[in-house]
């Protein structure tokens, strides 16, 4: 992650998102950038005051970003449908932006893939704003500074 601003917070903001030099469009939630590490406990012999906790692998969560549906929906479909017809490993940029425009922090992930696109539900009795979800998996974040 890169902090670009001490001033600035994420108290309103927008998250743009690129797959290598395809842009998905703006996004108004994001969930789940993080990663857990996996540890193993040793016990040393004669040692009765701690257990090592040695961390084995780490484990990265899914992205899950949302938005109000539009024109942009076609570019995630685009995307897909790139995968499907074979894979290769492509990066993604994640960045929140304030409403203004001013970079805020970025990701970059390595070697994403989407899990699942969820689309609205079209029911004409409710009077809602239409979403859409895409999720993706990643293997680790990359120095957004270089």
């Amino acid at each position: 992650m890169t902090v670009l601003s001490e001033v600035d917070t994420g108290v309103s903001v927008q998250y743009l998102v690129k797959i290598d030099d395809m842009s998905l469009g703006s996004f108004s939630t994001c969930e789940g950038l993080g990663c857990e590490f996996v540890l193993e406990t040793r016990e040393e012999g004669g040692n009765n005051t701690f257990v090592w906790q040695l961390p084995t692998r780490i484990k990265y969560s899914n992205v899950k970003l949302s938005r109000p549906l539009g024109a942009d929906t076609s570019k995630i479909a685009s995307w897909i449908s790139g995968v499907a017809s074979g894979y290769t490993g492509a990066t993604a940029v994640i960045q929140a932006m304030t409403t203004s425009g001013k970079l805020v922090a970025q990701w970059q992930l390595n070697r994403v893939v989407p899990v699942r696109w969820t689309g609205p539900s079209l029911t004409a009795e409710q009077g809602k704003v239409l979403t859409e979800t895409i999720e993706i998996a990643h293997h680790g974040f990359l120095d957004a500074g270089k």
